[in-house]
């Protein structure tokens, strides 16, 4: 297996933080920038489409590691821990997660298809 393209990394961290900061300050716009259409989230309820605007909300999103990148050509999914602070319907919820993004490579940009979620481990 060949080592991994520092260069290739750098183009997935950059977009990954640009889209957690769409995500915290709420822009739909710029969120889309980022997903591809048939992006759905995995979590503990499931497999999610996604959700519409306003009903999630998130106050703060900090990524607790650096991310773990490989590229596979056309593929690459990005891993790291995430604690966040989210609102749904009037409900407060605070996460400590390890979060997987997969994103692939369309007409020379890399758009997140998946997102899968799991709670940390207590340190």
């Amino acid at each position: 297996m060949s080592e991994p393209d520092p260069a290739d990394e750098l183009h997935l961290v950059r977009p990954a933080k640009s889209w957690t900061e769409a995500i915290v300050f709420d822009d739909p716009v710029r969120i889309a920038e980022f997903m591809a259409d048939e992006w759905v989230i995995v979590s503990a309820s499931g497999i999610d489409p996604r959700v519409a605007s306003g009903a999630l909300t998130h106050a703060a999103m900090v990524l607790r590691t650096d991310p773990r990148v490989r590229v596979h050509v056309d593929t690459a999914p990005v891993t790291g821990r995430v604690t966040d602070t989210a609102h749904c319907r009037g409900e407060r919820y605070d996460a400590d997660e390890w979060t997987t993004d997969v994103f692939v490579r369309r007409q020379g940009c890399r758009l997140c298809v998946l997102s899968h979620v799991m709670p940390a481990a207590p340190d």
